[in-house]
């Protein structure tokens, strides 16, 4: 498979769509209606600093503008359809797109922070085994708009407040790499100072080892935290259960990692899910602890998430606290990742709409 080859893009409505632009944008868009390019700022801050959803929301213009824009230019952000909430308090969030298509999200309040877990496709193309997404295939890419409106949409359903941090997490459905342009204009936007102001340091693009897009990313000046989905130890077990690792292997991808452009103090995150009697043994952690010594990195064990039709078990505490040591042993930083909202669906690996499931 050409891993590079573009995914499907949305087919662009009868009407522009403000929820999504951009300052210079938006400023085309007013220039159109015959208005001043103040009135682009205005819009902008209602947008992305405010999150308003409607038209009627922008008080700040005049009720002749609104009406003009309520006509001719669409307000569209994906619509929050669905929620489901975990014990632990995350929330698996469904998002219809305007097109139709449902994505999924996961709103993880902590007691210092909120993070939130992003879609950038409907479904994947990357064909991971042990990954619901990845049985779904390939439908099409998010737009900047719909990637920025998932956050929009869930900090207004839990009433987040101005100010409160917010971390976010590309693990959601797709490959983020697969899908690199329209991912960096909503991190634009996503970071920009006088809309949502994300710290770029708190934002993190999780890769299934797409060579050519980690590349890519690292010549973006801001760019979001890198992540690696590493889940094995030998060529012959990845090739098997992640397709891309037949084009690009763990040396490749350790080459790569070792030439990303990393600023000071800053790690790659490689993540790697334990499948009992798979990819948990205490020679898996000694060759994980070799992969990681090559490069500035942590490593976030992370539990497998069971779902139906996977084949795969969670290992047993024992042998998480074992490879822990086994890491620790060798000066590599580890830790658990526990991932949250098990319960509904909304884990690492789990997010997946019932009715892609079922076919």
């Amino acid at each position: 498979m050409n891993w590079d080859a573009p995914a499907p893009e949305l087919a662009p409505g009868p009407r522009p769509n403000a929820a999504g632009m951009d300052l210079e944008a938006l400023k085309a868009l007013v220039a159109g209606l015959g208005e001043r390019p103040w009135r682009a700022v205005q819009i902008h801050q209602g947008l992305y600093r405010m999150r308003w959803t409607g038209w009627d929301a922008f008080t700040s213009l005049s009720k002749g503008l609104r009406s003009r824009l309520e006509a001719e230019v669409r307000l569209e952000w994906p619509a929050l359809v669905d929620g489901a909430t975990s014990a632990d308090g995350s929330t698996k969030h469904a998002f219809r797109l305007e097109d139709g298509a449902v994505v999924e999200g996961v709103h993880m309040p902590y007691e210092d922070r909120t993070t939130l877990c992003l879609s950038s496709q409907v479904g994947c193309a990357m064909g991971c085994t042990f990954c619901a997404t990845g049985q779904m295939g390939i439908r099409r890419n998010l737009t900047p708009g719909e990637i920025v409106g998932q956050v929009v949409a869930m900090l207004n359903a839990h009433a987040h407040p101005q100010g409160r941090p917010v971390n976010l997490v590309f693990m959601g459905m797709g490959e983020p790499l697969h899908n690199l342009d329209n991912l960096m204009k909503a991190f634009a936007l996503l970071t920009d100072p006088e809309g949502l102001a994300i710290p770029p340091r708190r934002i993190t693009v999780s890769t299934s080892g797409l060579v050519t897009g980690i590349r890519r990313l690292g010549a973006f000046r801001p760019r979001p935290r890198l992540a690696l989905s590493l889940n094995a130890t030998t060529d012959d077990y990845r090739s098997r259960i992640m397709p891309v690792n037949r084009v690009w292997g763990l040396e490749d991808l350790a080459a790569e990692l070792s030439a990303f452009p990393l600023e000071a103090g800053e790690r790659i995150t490689l993540e790697y899910v334990l499948l009992k009697g798979v990819t948990d043994a205490p020679e898996d952690g000694r060759r994980l602890a070799a992969f990681a010594s090559r490069f500035p990195a942590k490593v976030n064990l992370i539990p497998f998430n069971p779902h139906e039709g996977s084949g795969f078990q969670p290992p047993d505490e024992a042998r998480i606290s074992e490879l822990l040591g086994i890491l620790s042993a060798k000066g590599i930083t580890a830790s658990v990742r526990r991932s949250r909202g098990q319960d509904v669906a909304g884990a690492c690996g789990q997010l997946a709409r019932e009715q892609d499931r079922r076919g």
